[in-house]
């Protein structure tokens, strides 16, 4: 069993409880070199907690993180909770993190793409009293998220999520074939889980796995959540006043190994009503249903699993960035 580690930091002064989480995913180590660099600093004396409590995890998942893959036996980002019977690796990991992410505020969790694009944040739902995500802090993501250096915020993932599996649910006796997963907890992740205990979370996706400059992304965003949080004597970063927000607002599965997209897409990738996204080993195709956007798009994707999803242009952050 790989042993899991957390270094943690606590001031006198009463503050925020910030966690932050690198390799969640154990190909996507921006997070892993940015929470290093800054265990080193805060050991040297060079960068000092004024306030609060810090708790960083450089690698979330050790046994993906050791393999260098994305999971270990299944995707810790998915279906996540504690559980009295762990079959998996990331059972274990579950029965470890949760609590930790319980005894905590607010969450970064750092991650990174395949596909060639640009760094963007995903960030949780508008205030709501609905029952698949409630939420009163979105103010305080919505902040946050316009202080981590990215152009683009997006939004939509669990209730988007919870569709698709909807719909799988209707198609499942259709595709016995497909390995589908119709729990409709599967979509639940770190931020979702922190957000149920009452917390608030971002996610900040980085740039590709290999981008070189992927893990100063992620460490100019800890630095700036320090700040803003006031759990360093920093100024708060401003708000950048360009940040486009988009809404996921459907997924696509692939629902056998010969289904294939029409051409080579990146994430945000602009799509027009009615354009060829994809076609299906029938030879039918996938259409776009509405102006918008590709994102992440996943060659690899097994059959009965997420293939790609649509987002639409959204107004949430406008009145943040006036």
């Amino acid at each position: 069993m790989q042993p899991f580690k957390s270094v943690a930091y606590a001031h006198p002064n009463p503050g925020p409880r910030l966690i932050v989480l690198g390799a969640v995913h154990g190909n996507e180590t921006c997070g892993t070199r940015a929470i290093e660099r800054l265990i080193g600093e805060i050991d040297a004396g060079s960068l000092r907690l004024s306030a609060g409590r810090l708790t960083l995890v450089p690698v979330t998942n050790p046994l993906a993180y050791a393999n260098h893959r994305r999971a270990g036996d299944r995707n810790l980002n998915r279906k996540l909770s504690p559980t009295d019977a762990p079959r998996d690796f990331e059972d274990h990991v579950a029965n470890w993190l949760c609590p930790l992410l319980a005894a905590h505020e607010v969450l970064l969790d750092l991650h990174s793409f395949t596909s060639p694009g640009t760094p963007f944040v995903f960030m949780g739902p508008s205030d709501n009293d609905r029952p698949l995500e409630p939420f009163k802090q979105a103010a305080r993501e919505e902040a946050l998220a316009l202080r981590l250096g990215v152009g683009r915020a997006v939004d939509g993932w669990l209730a988007t999520y919870a569709e698709g599996v909807a719909r799988r649910r209707e198609i499942a006796a259709a595709f016995p074939e497909a390995t589908l997963d119709l729990d409709p907890r599967y979509g639940i992740g770190t931020t979702e889980y922190m957000r149920a205990q009452g917390g608030c979370a971002v996610t900040l996706e980085c740039g590709r796995h290999d981008d070189a400059e992927a893990p100063a992304v992620a460490y100019r965003a800890i630095l700036a959540t320090l700040a803003h949080l006031r759990l360093v004597e920093a100024p708060d970063p401003a708000p950048s006043p360009h940040v486009e927000c988009l809404s996921l607002c459907e997924v696509i599965d692939r629902l056998h190994p010969d289904d294939a997209f029409v051409q080579t897409w990146r994430s945000f990738d602009p799509v027009a009503c009615g354009q060829a996204i994809a076609t299906r080993h029938d030879g039918s195709a996938i259409v776009a249903p509405f102006d918008g956007y590709v994102v992440f798009p996943n060659t690899g994707a097994e059959a009965g699993h997420e293939w790609f999803y649509l987002a639409r242009p959204s107004a949430r952050l406008r009145a943040a960035q006036r």
